[in-house]
């Protein structure tokens, strides 16, 4: 991963993005019965965000926020956007196994996150990123037992295509101890926008609002 920012810059930018970029966005899709999930492609240069999106499962179940910010991102002119390998990707929840496939093929080498697996499962009710990728790819190996498989990493997070990191991950390496408190209060203020959002999506799967994903 390159260092180019002090970790506690980077944690900065990404939480700006999301509040003031990300979350408004996604408030308007949530409504329409997507879900929560959004994603941002800043310059890895300036920490600029290039391009915001979030989750459009009303029109398409591969419009996850993370494709749907790609699409978008390779929709602009070619000419005046930067190379995948000149961003930084950003995804608001730890990215599934399509959004993990999409992200890799599109050469993008650094990418961090919000929200962990277990968060989307446990915070929001949606437990599809672990399902898929235990019961899809997680193989065992001979002698692996329940517990020894279960406790196997989903996907290695620094691989030759790309290094994934959590937010959270990014603020231990803070070295000032105020400014580490700071930005982890930061973390705390922004997750909880989410809470209200969450209280949307559920309202609307509920109701039954339409959506073409299978997964509800």
């Amino acid at each position: 991963m390159t260092e180019i920012h002090a970790p506690e810059k980077l944690v900065s930018a990404l939480l700006s993005v999301t509040e003031s970029s990300v979350i408004p966005l996604t408030r308007t899709q949530v409504s329409s019965g997507n879900k929560l999930f959004g994603a941002a492609i800043l310059t890895k240069s300036s920490l600029e965000s290039v391009t915001v999106a979030t989750n459009n499962e009303s029109a398409s179940p591969l419009l996850h926020g993370e494709i749907n910010c790609i699409q978008t991102f390779f929709a602009s002119p070619s000419k005046t956007r930067p190379a995948t390998k000149d961003c930084i990707f950003f995804a608001t929840h730890e990215p599934c196994s399509l959004c993990l496939s999409g992200i890799t093929w599109s050469g993008f080498n650094e990418f961090y996150y919000l929200f962990t697996y277990e968060d989307s499962r446990d915070l929001f009710a949606i437990p599809y990123d672990i399902d898929i990728l235990q019961s899809v790819y997680q193989v065992p190996s001979l002698g692996d037992s329940p517990e020894t498989l279960a406790a196997k990493p989903l996907y290695n997070r620094k691989n030759k295509f790309f290094t994934a990191r959590s937010i959270a991950d990014v603020i231990t390496t803070v070295q000032d101890p105020v400014e580490k408190a700071r930005l982890t209060d930061e973390v705390v203020r922004v997750k909880a926008m989410y809470n209200a959002l969450s209280d949307t999506y559920q309202k609307g799967k509920a109701s039954g609002q339409e959506t073409s994903s299978f997964f509800k």
